[in-house]
């Protein structure tokens, strides 16, 4: 279970939504964070890897290396 309050012009905007397609606004919010969490995720990796790389640990490899690891060379 999650609530969460929303600023009142997107609460407005999720509210017409929802009335307009017959859907609930549970359903659009539901919706919103499956399909943004994935990014999010991807962020908070990037964000980490970029820390790791500024103290000098964790793996960098050369762009030709990683052609060859993704089987990418033509």
């Amino acid at each position: 279970m999650l609530a969460l309050r929303l600023p009142e012009d997107v609460e407005e905007r999720l509210a017409a939504l929802a009335k307009a397609t017959g859907r609930s606004k549970s359903y659009y919010a539901r919706e919103a964070i499956v399909q943004h969490l994935e990014d999010l995720e991807d962020i908070y990796l990037a964000e980490q890897r970029l820390i790791d790389h500024r103290k000098g640990s964790g793996e960098t490899v050369s762009m030709d290396e990683m052609r060859r690891r993704l089987e990418l060379d033509d």
